[in-house]
């Protein structure tokens, strides 16, 4: 059974760093992509970054691109997303996601990820 566990959200201030995990158990992910969404309260679920073959390419959305910074540690099967220069606008329910076959067009589409871990809220205020 394919397990994946969020850590690391919490309460920030603008401008902080934040570092969220992303631990996978049950199958490896390391040819494969891991990405992290985020839902904000009466919003749709968005694409933040992802990580994706055994190259690690990363893929990141423009509001978090220069900002954020995923990575991936293979021995240990995670993800992390190094989060810098925090907005308020950051606030949300940040999710992990993973398949094995995700084309890196639709690398931002939360349908073509059959994984998903419980989520961990990350609150910015200012």
């Amino acid at each position: 059974q394919v397990q994946l566990v969020e850590s690391g959200g919490g309460l920030m201030q603008a401008g902080d760093s934040m570092r969220l995990s992303c631990a996978a158990s049950g199958r490896t992910f390391s040819n494969g992509a891991m990405a992290w969404f985020r839902q904000a309260p009466g919003k749709e679920r968005e694409f933040v970054s992802a990580i994706r073959g055994s190259a690690g390419t990363t893929y990141y959305a423009d509001s978090v691109k220069n900002r954020f910074t995923s990575s991936r540690e293979n021995a240990k099967n995670t993800v992390y997303l190094q989060m810098n220069s925090l907005k308020i606008e950051d606030t949300a329910v940040y999710y992990c996601a993973a398949d094995l076959l995700v084309p890196w067009l639709r690398i931002g589409d939360p349908r073509e990820y059959n994984y998903w871990g419980q989520g961990t809220q990350v609150t910015v205020s200012s």
